[in-house]
């Protein structure tokens, strides 16, 4: 597929699945949203002030850091506009449908960048993020939740099979699932090092990404 075909497919899944993102009912959706106390976990293991989530959905992920740190600031961007209608009716204003792979946000404007479960829709890895680091504070930090496996194996059948069936079949948009090499090269051709990857119960890949300081 070309990269309008997968992004396409993504709008179109996440447009549909906008209204019941935050449902409770049993869904692939529902369960991303356990990723959301990892990544809390990590961002209170430093001070920061200004977070921006990449790929935020419906900004749940946002509305909860917001109610348990009321004096941060914070932005979102997703690529479905339908994902962030809903996301403004709960009163995040500064949330943008937008391209992840192209983060309309000045230089230097964020210490934190968060990618909960979205990366894996991006044809462009490298241009993610070359993007993040650009947006990044110096000493900032891109904190990645994702899928993937230290068995090679598996994540051929995932890329080569899976992902396609999935695609074909129920249009998600999905690109790649990546191993700690590949994040570890994206990393070293955007600048920035490879501070922690984990793989995480469920297959989750919890990593780490820093911009050095000068």
């Amino acid at each position: 597929m070309t990269d309008r075909q997968y992004k396409t497919l993504t709008i179109h899944e996440f447009d549909q699945a906008a209204e019941k993102f935050d449902d409770s009912s049993p869904s692939v959706y529902n369960m991303c949203r356990k990723d959301y106390p990892n990544l809390a976990a990590e961002l209170a293991e430093e001070p920061f002030r200004r977070v921006l989530d990449a790929g935020c959905g419906t900004g749940s992920m946002l509305f909860f850091l917001k109610q348990k740190y009321p004096d941060k600031q914070y932005a979102g961007i997703d690529l479905s506009p339908k994902m962030v209608e809903v996301a403004k009716r709960k009163g995040l204003k500064h949330i943008f449908a937008g391209d992840c792979e192209m983060l309309p946000f000045a230089r230097n404007s964020f210490d934190t960048v968060l990618c909960s479960m979205s990366f894996h829709h991006y044809p462009h890895p490298q241009a993610f993020f070359d993007s993040v680091f650009r947006v990044l504070c110096p000493g900032g930090r891109l904190i990645l939740r994702d899928m993937t496996t230290g068995f090679v194996p598996m994540q051929w059948v995932w890329n080569h099979v899976e992902l396609p069936l999935f695609n074909l079949f129920l249009h998600t948009g999905d690109v790649h699932v990546y191993n700690e090499k590949e994040i570890a090269g994206l990393c070293r051709n955007s600048g920035m090092i490879l501070e922690r990857f984990e793989q995480r119960e469920g297959f989750r890949l919890h990593c780490v990404c820093r911009k050095p300081l000068p």
